[in-house]
C-alpha cells in the first residue's frame, strides 16, 4: 500500500482469529522432541482441573458452587421473564391427578371392568373409589381451563403480557390452567422443578416460558415475585406447599398482601379447617379472612378484579377491560 506523502504507511487491519504463523502454543511439543510429550498433554486435557469452569457440570454441581448455583436458577428466568414483558402473573395451582373429565371418566371404566371380572380383589375396589373421587372433582379441570382462558382474554390481546397465568408447568388443574390461555393465543409460564424421577412439563405452557429449576426455594420465590393473585383449586401436599406460605407470607407482611381464591369450598373446609385454628387460638380471627372461596371461573375473575378495586388498584390499570 502506497503512503500519503510525508505520512507513514498504514498496515492492514488484522484478521479478527486467522494468523499468517501460529503463535508458539498452538501446537504441542512435538514427539521428536520429548517422546513421552504428546502423552502428558493428553493427560492434562483430559483433567478436570483443565475443564473450564462454565463447561465443568462435575465443578458446578459440588458444595461449594452451591452460592453459584443459587445464583443462576434465579436469573436465567429473570432475565427471559423481563425480555418477554411478564410484568405480573396470577398463580394457579391445583391436583396433578385431576383429570380432565373424560380421562376421568375412562379410568373409572376401566377399574369397574377390572373389578366385575375380580369382585374380591379389596386393592380394585380402593382403586376405584379413589378414581370416582377424583371423577367427581373433574370439572375443576375445566373450571381452570376457562379461569386460563379469562385470564388471557383481560387485556388487549395475545402480546399484552401485563397479567398472565403461571403453574407449576406440571400436569392436572395446571395443565388445565395453562391450556386456557394457549387456546386464547396467549402466553402463560410454567415453573416445573428438577426430581430425581423423569416428568415432563404440560404440552400448554409457552415453550419459552416453561423452566425448570434445580431449588423449590428459588421456584417459591418466582411464583410470587409477580403475583397478583393466588388460585388454589383442590390438590395435594404441593398444593398446600404454596397455599400456606403464601398465606403465611401474607399473614406477616412479609410481602404485600394479595387475593388468595380457594376454588372448591366442600374441598377446602374438610381440608383446611381455618375455623378450627382460630378456636383453638393459634391463628388471630382476622387470618381468616386473607382468603375466601369460589366454584366458577368467572366467580374467580370477578372476585380479584373486585378485591383490586375494593383497594383502589385496579389489576390491570387504566387499561382494564373486561374479559
Amino acid at each position: 500500500m502506497g503512503s500519503i506523502s510525508g505520512s507513514p504507511e498504514i498496515p492492514k487491519r488484522a484478521h479478527p482469529r486467522k494468523r499468517r504463523e501460529p503463535l508458539p502454543w498452538q501446537k504441542p511439543k512435538p514427539s521428536c522432541e520429548d517422546a513421552e510429550a504428546p502423552t502428558k498433554v493428553e493427560r492434562i486435557l483430559q483433567s478436570a482441573s483443565y475443564r473450564r469452569a462454565d463447561e465443568d457440570t462435575d465443578f458446578l454441581n459440588s458444595e461449594e458452587t452451591r452460592g453459584v448455583r443459587l445464583q443462576i436458577d434465579y436469573l436465567k428466568p429473570q432475565i427471559l421473564l423481563d425480555r418477554h414483558g411478564i410484568e405480573h402473573t396470577i398463580v394457579v395451582f391445583g391436583g396433578t391427578r385431576i383429570l380432565e373429565p373424560a380421562a376421568a371418566a375412562q379410568d373409572v371404566e376401566t377399574l369397574r371392568r377390572a373389578l366385575r371380572e375380580n369382585p374380591a380383589d379389596g386393592e380394585l375396589a380402593t382403586r376405584l373409589a379413589r378414581a370416582e373421587r377424583v371423577l367427581a372433582k373433574s370439572h375443576y379441570y375445566e373450571v381452570a381451563r376457562e379461569f386460563g382462558r379469562l385470564v388471557a382474554q383481560a387485556g388487549e390481546g395475545p402480546e399484552d403480557c401485563r397479567v398472565v397465568v403461571m403453574t407449576g408447568g406440571g400436569p392436572g388443574v395446571m395443565e388445565a390452567a395453562n391450556r386456557g390461555a394457549h387456546e386464547a393465543g396467549a402466553k402463560s409460564v410454567g415453573l416445573n422443578i428438577d426430581l430425581p424421577h423423569e416428568q415432563y412439563p404440560n404440552p400448554y405452557v409457552t415453550p419459552d416460558l416453561c423452566f425448570r429449576f434445580h431449588y423449590f426455594a428459588l421456584r417459591k420465590l418466582h411464583f410470587l415475585l409477580r403475583a397478583k393473585a393466588l388460585v388454589a383449586f383442590p390438590g395435594g401436599l404441593g398444593t398446600f406447599d404454596e397455599l400456606f406460605e403464601t398465606l403465611t407470607l401474607i399473614q406477616t407482611r412479609k410481602i404485600e398482601p394479595i387475593p388468595v381464591v380457594l376454588v372448591g369450598r366442600e374441598y377446602w373446609r374438610r381440608a383446611f379447617d381455618i375455623d378450627f385454628l382460630r378456636d383453638e387460638g393459634v391463628i388471630d380471627p382476622e387470618d381468616t379472612e386473607l382468603f375466601w372461596f369460589a366454584e366458577e371461573a368467572s366467580e374467580i375473575w370477578e372476585g380479584i378484579v373486585a378485591w383490586y378495586a375494593s383497594n383502589g388498584r385496579p389489576l390491570l390499570g387504566c387499561r382494564e377491560q373486561a374479559p
